[in-house]
């Protein structure tokens, strides 16, 4: 791998991981369209810390608050009314779906589910959902109104995103305008969820990118590369979406995934590949 392609790797997982057209599935398609190396597990992890900064910066002044909570409800062992508590319990509960199905298939994920037909598959019905679900909902329900239910179908979409090409933010957003929250609630939510889920990851892959920092087969330099450019493009796709659904809807993304699943597809009939 050279510096510019942990460059373009960094941006493309900073854009894609938050707008919801997947980047697991840009991570695979990028390198298998341009014939570069796989960046492999370590390289992978770099990126998705990338973003978590970037979640991390963006949200600070929530993610304080709703530690504050969950702290709280430990030590008192009691929610109560207080909104920020039993959000801080929502996300514990949205997040557990998509940790336990992870930990269950992850090795069986990275080696079996990353054919770029396949993420076409995914990446058409996620897009084709959210552009019906995004058109028909009209309620316009803010994170106020989050109960315990909404947290949990939410979190089971979030789950879904396991499978490259479905989007994590594409999942979770899609479910909430489902379930009758504004863009600007489901989005938000969507963001602040994906903080735990991401956190949890990184920790769950440490034990592997240490050992491959023990056997020197890290480069620092394409590495912190790749960091930088997520985090930086990270807070610009977050900042970016935020404004865009002010005054716009999902579909634009729902026809970029429909258009790039067929490429895909035609790229393979044609190239053999």
């Amino acid at each position: 791998m050279t510096i510019f392609q942990a460059l373009v790797l960094g941006l493309v997982q900073g854009l894609t991981e938050f707008l919801p057209i997947s980047s697991s599935a840009h991570l695979v398609l990028f390198p298998w369209l341009l014939g570069w190396p796989v960046s492999g597990l370590a390289f992978d992890v770099f990126l998705h810390a990338g973003t978590l900064g970037a979640l991390l910066g963006y949200f600070f002044n929530d993610w304080v608050r709703l530690l504050r909570a969950g702290l709280a409800v430990i030590l008192e062992r009691r929610i109560g009314f207080d909104r920020d508590r039993q959000m801080a319990v929502y996300m514990v509960l949205a997040s557990i779906p998509a940790a336990g199905l992870g930990m269950l298939l992850n090795d069986y994920a990275e080696t079996h589910l990353r054919s770029p037909l396949l993420i076409a598959v995914f990446l058409a019905v996620l897009g084709f959902l959210l552009y019906w679900v995004d058109g028909r909902s009209t309620s316009l329900k803010n994170l106020d109104e989050l109960n315990r239910g909404d947290a949990i179908m939410i979190g089971f979409a979030q789950a879904c995103a396991l499978f490259p090409g479905v989007s994590r933010s594409g999942a979770t957003i899609t479910m909430g305008r489902y379930l009758g929250f504004s863009r600007d609630s489901a989005a938000r939510f969507s963001f602040l969820l994906a903080i735990p889920i991401t956190f949890g990851a990184l920790i769950f892959k440490a034990d592997d990118v240490v050992r491959m920092a023990q056997s020197q087969s890290l480069s620092w330099g394409y590495l912190i590369t790749g960091f930088m450019a997520s985090l930086l493009s990270g807070l610009a796709a977050i900042h970016f979406l935020l404004g865009y659904i002010r005054n716009a809807d999902f579909r634009i993304f729902a026809w970029y995934r429909l258009v790039l699943a067929v490429c895909i597809i035609l790229f393979s009939v044609f190239s053999g590949r």
